[in-house]
């Protein structure tokens, strides 16, 4: 029987990149909030690979929705065994002095306090104390945490920040209970985001800024996802992987 993933976000960007790559050894539930044709497309390309996913839409912000889609996947695959916090926004480019309080709750209610729901959601389901065979989680972050975003996003900046304590929190939490939690750090990497905070060709424009001197793809951001939920990165919690090229 195959073990069993949800990946919040998953219809586009690096969140269908993991799926696509995780679908070899899981069976796949994707969430998604609006993009039903994208979301389809990603289910469709690997069941007609002999894969097996499902979409749900759900938006992580909504506590009855993380329910809704934690219940769905018991329901339709069975107890989840691997839970990726992908699901994450941005607005658009603007200093903290022009921010109003709607728009700094929206990025924390997806980014933070959705992972959140959706961690406790996994752990109960997951964790030897309930009962559960074990699991693992892993938050997708950014190296905004620690450059700040000044000028652009520091709001954004800041939820990841608490995503990296959630992580340590976390794993240290759940470390005795069969539960390994870890992130990874993506710098700027070529995905649909930067349109979202009104800058699409933001990871050409700067990617001379970056030691590599280019920026990076989802799909190499996806690996290092998949090897931190593998049997290779067993004595591996709390940790988080940049994937920035240096930046």
């Amino acid at each position: 029987m195959k073990k069993i993933i949800i990946i919040t976000g998953g219809s586009r960007g690096i969140g269908a990149a993991i799926a696509r790559l995780a679908a070899v050894d899981y069976a796949v539930c994707i969430s998604y909030i609006h993009n039903r044709s994208a979301a389809d497309a990603v289910v469709a390309s690997i069941n007609q690979k002999n894969g097996l996913a499902i979409a749900v839409q759900a938006n992580v912000a909504v506590e009855d929705d993380v329910l809704r889609l934690f219940e769905h996947v018991d329901s339709s695959l069975g107890c989840v065994t691997a839970l990726v916090n992908n699901a994450g926004i941005l607005e658009k480019k603007a200093r903290v002095e022009d921010m109003n309080s709607e728009r700094i709750s929206r990025i924390f209610s997806t980014n933070v306090v959705g992972s959140f729901i959706c961690s406790r959601e996994a752990v109960r389901r997951m964790s030897t104390r309930h009962g559960g065979n074990g699991g693992a989680i892993v938050n997708i972050s950014s190296r905004a945490a620690r450059l700040g975003a000044p000028g652009e996003y520091v709001d954004y900046a800041a939820s990841k920040a608490a995503i990296d304590t959630l992580t340590v929190g976390l794993a240290k939490e759940v470390a005795t209970e069969g539960i390994r939690v870890n992130a990874v750090s993506p710098g700027i990497i070529y995905t649909e985001i930067h349109a979202s905070g009104g800058d699409p060709g933001r990871a050409e424009r700067v990617k001379n800024t970056i030691p590599m001197a280019r920026a990076g793809y989802p799909e190499e951001v996806a690996k290092a996802v998949l090897w931190l939920l593998s049997e290779d990165a067993s004595y591996t919690t709390g940790a988080c992987i940049d994937v920035a090229g240096g930046r």
